[in-house]
C-alpha cells in the first residue's frame, strides 16, 4: 500500500518531520476490531502511528476484567516501547482502522541523527505527559459533574468541546458509566452551566454563546451516543 506522505503530513504535524530514512522504511496496514496487533511480553519491533479507527493498550486483571492504560484515535501509541524489552501491555485493535509502523531500530537512529526530528518527538512527549496529568487530575475528582467540567476547560478550546467519539467511549475516559454521563449532562444542561448541540459542549457563559454560537435548547438526542 503506498504512502501520501503529503497529504498525511497536512494532518498529523508529527509525520512532516519524519526524515526520510524513516519515510522510506515505514509500511500501513489495516487491522479489524478485535484484532490483536502486539501481545504482552513480545518484544516490540516497530513504533505505530494510529492514522484512523483505534488502538488501546490492554492489560488483563486476574479476575478477567479488562484495564485500558491507553487509548489512541490518531498518533503514536505505546511511546514507552521505543526503549523497551518488551510490551507491557497488549497492544488491541478496537475500531477497524490504519496505522503506520516504522521499524523501531532506525527510529532509535533517527532520534540520535537528525536534531529537528528530535526535538519534534520531544514536544510530542511532552504534550503527552501535560494530558496525562490532566487526565490523572480529573479522575481524581469525587464528582461526575466536576470530571465533566474539567475536561472542557482542560480539553476544550474557549470553554468549547467538539466530541470526536460516542459518548460511551467519552464516559469510559471520564471513568463513569454512560448512564451516569447522560443524566449529569442534562442536570448540567438544565442548572444552567452547560450547553449541548449535538457534539458540541460548551461552558454556559456569554463569551462562549457569542464565540460558538450555540445557545441552551437541547433535546432528548443530544444527551444520547
Amino acid at each position: 500500500m503506498s504512502i501520501e506522505w503529503t497529504e498525511i503530513a497536512k494532518e498529523h504535524t508529527i509525520l512532516g518531520e519524519m526524515p526520510g530514512i524513516l519515510r522510506d522504511a515505514a509500511h500501513q496496514r489495516s487491522f479489524d476490531k478485535g484484532r490483536l496487533l502486539y501481545q504482552r511480553g513480545q518484544s516490540p519491533e516497530a513504533m505505530l502511528f494510529v492514522l484512523r479507527g483505534e488502538v488501546c493498550l490492554v492489560r488483563h486483571a486476574q479476575n478477567g476484567a479488562e484495564c485500558i492504560l491507553q487509548r489512541v484515535k490518531t498518533g503514536f501509541v505505546a511511546e514507552a516501547s521505543l526503549d523497551a524489552h518488551s510490551y507491557h501491555c497488549d497492544v488491541v485493535g478496537t475500531h477497524d482502522g490504519s496505522l503506520l509502523a516504522f521499524p523501531r531500530v532506525l527510529f532509535q537512529t533517527a532520534l540520535d541523527d537528525e536534531p529537528a526530528f528530535y526535538h519534534a518527538w520531544s514536544r510530542l512527549l511532552a504534550q503527552e505527559i501535560r494530558r496525562l496529568r490532566a487526565q490523572n487530575e480529573r479522575l481524581s475528582l469525587n464528582s461526575a459533574a466536576a470530571r465533566i467540567l474539567h475536561y472542557i476547560e482542560s480539553e476544550g478550546e474557549n470553554g468549547r468541546i467538539v466530541l470526536n467519539q460516542t459518548r460511551k467511549a467519552w464516559a469510559a475516559e471520564l471513568g463513569l458509566s454512560h448512564e451516569v454521563l447522560y443524566r449529569t449532562l442534562r442536570r448540567l444542561r438544565e442548572k444552567g452551566e452547560i450547553l449541548i448541540n449535538e457534539r458540541q459542549i460548551a461552558l454556559a457563559t456569554q463569551d462562549t454563546v457569542k464565540k460558538t454560537g450555540i445557545r441552551g435548547s437541547c433535546t432528548r438526542a443530544d444527551v444520547k451516543p
